[in-house]
């Protein structure tokens, strides 16, 4: 039996976005690929993340909605009732049709795709599982993060976000631990289909990437829904009674009871076993893998883009570095590599936030006083209608070269309310195109929109 082994031009290791978006590029270009993923296909985002989130997150909108049309003359006498189950069953399907088109993908574009982990074996080599061996000029690394746990008495109380998507109801009493985007989303869409949510959050407000109006808007909202927020707590255990799980803090108070705990704490890359340590391949002390601006690793021929590298941690960056990669390693593109610099992000809190470049703080430590900075505070037509006191806060921050608006450069977009998701989007080009306050301010508005505000400021 010839024992020798199989050869490619390009092995994946990891069938998430990155992973995919590069063995799907590679091939576009003729290359001989292998993809090994074990689970199933899509990761993260597709599995248990961004696609999975969206969807609970569109169910809570419609929450939110109703409740809303109730105070606007429709004839609902009280909120229906969620069926949970139900809901999780079309999710469900829904993703199983995103899994059948990605294998369809796969076998259309000639990718081999082997359904087992894979591990480093030597330069160039790759050993499956299952034992065969493979070799190709090019590795790429795509195997993605997974939640933290801490190592705190009674840990194992409490669920992480991968075990929400297998919940088939809404606890009555959730506590999140955290205070980043999954605390806050979860939180969003547990409040608004019934649980009563706290959030118990380390630092002294949540989102602390996030522009500071925006976060402090954020919270105002979430109070109004009547989330609790317990800020600057600091965790020291989970402890179940008769009752339910409490926490314990640090300074040994004692929670009240809950249904539910979410460990909403970050995520950690997924580089162990992967045989990295035995060719040289170098990660830091989170365990993410280093990288260059070209997505090389320390060894020649293996390369790594999404979390497992732990830069800017999201799905359509993933994807975007995995392409520029395969661009210049397959495309005759020497130079193609990503630009990590003003990449939009949003957070499906309720209402969305967003943000594209600096924030208004980042913006002062560069360029100090000048920071101009621009602010439109309402409240969107239908919740002016229904008179709910939930507001938008749109904000522009520009560095000024002279006090004209067409010399103040947009540095920073950031925006919280209905629809800003979607309206980001756009605007992110025009940043990431030079856009000045002056460019903005000479575009007619969409009238009435809440996108207005943004060419509107003065």
């Amino acid at each position: 039996m010839d024992a020798s082994p199989m050869d490619f031009d390009l092995i994946v290791l990891g069938g998430g976005s990155g992973g995919l978006a590069g063995a799907f590029r590679a091939a576009e270009y003729g290359a001989r690929v292998a993809l090994l993923e074990p689970a199933e296909l899509g990761g993260t985002c597709v599995n248990v993340g961004c696609v999975p989130k969206k969807a609970m997150w569109l169910a809570a909108d419609l929450a939110h909605r109703m409740d809303l049309a109730a105070t606007l003359g429709f004839d609902i006498p009280q909120r229906p009732a969620f069926d949970w189950a139900e809901f999780i069953t079309d999710r469900r399907r829904y993703i199983a049709g995103i899994h059948a088109s990605y294998r369809k993908r796969l076998d259309g574009a000639g990718v081999v795709w082997m359904p087992c982990r894979g591990r480093l074996a030597g330069p160039g080599l790759v050993q499956a599982e299952d034992g065969v061996r493979l070799r190709a000029a090019h590795v790429l690394i795509a195997t993605g993060s997974r939640p933290v746990r801490p190592d705190l008495p009674g840990i194992g109380l409490g669920d992480v976000s991968d075990d929400f998507f297998d919940w088939c109801e809404a606890p009555a009493r959730v506590a999140l631990v955290g205070g980043g985007y999954i605390a806050v989303e979860m939180a969003g869409v547990l409040q608004a289909l019934g649980s009563a949510v706290d959030i118990h959050a380390r630092a002294s407000r949540l989102l602390t990437y996030a522009d500071a109006d925006i976060v402090e808007l954020l919270q105002d909202n979430y109070r109004h829904l009547g989330t609790r927020l317990h800020l600057g707590y600091v965790l020291a255990a989970l402890e179940r009674d008769a009752d339910g799980i409490r926490l314990r803090a640090c300074d040994g108070t004692r929670s009240a009871p809950y249904d539910k705990v979410i460990l909403a704490l970050g995520r950690r890359a997924n580089s162990a076993d992967l045989g990295l340590d035995d060719i040289g391949v170098a990660c830091d002390e989170q365990g993410n893998v280093i990288v260059d601006a070209r997505q090389d690793t320390s060894v020649e021929g293996v390369h790594a883009v999404g979390d497992v590298t732990g830069k800017v941690t999201l799905t359509p960056v993933a994807i975007a570095a995995a392409r520029r990669l395969m661009d210049r390693l397959f495309g005759d593109q020497p130079d193609a590599c990503l630009d990590y610099d003003n990449v939009p992000s949003v957070v499906f809190a309720h209402p969305p936030l967003g943000g594209v470049g600096m924030t208004e703080m980042q913006a002062r430590q560069a360029h100090g006083d000048a920071v101009r900075v621009y602010r439109s505070k309402f409240r969107p037509m239908l919740h002016g209608l229904a008179d709910t006191p939930q507001s938008s806060l749109f904000k522009l921050v520009c560095v000024a070269e002279g006090e004209a608006p067409s010399q103040q450069r947009v540095v920073g977009i950031h925006l919280i309310g209905d629809a800003a998701d979607e309206i980001l989007q756009g605007f992110a080009v025009a940043l990431k195109m030079g856009a000045t306050l002056a460019d903005l301010q000479a575009t007619v508005a969409l009238h009435p929109t809440s996108a207005e505000e943004l060419v509107l400021m003065r």
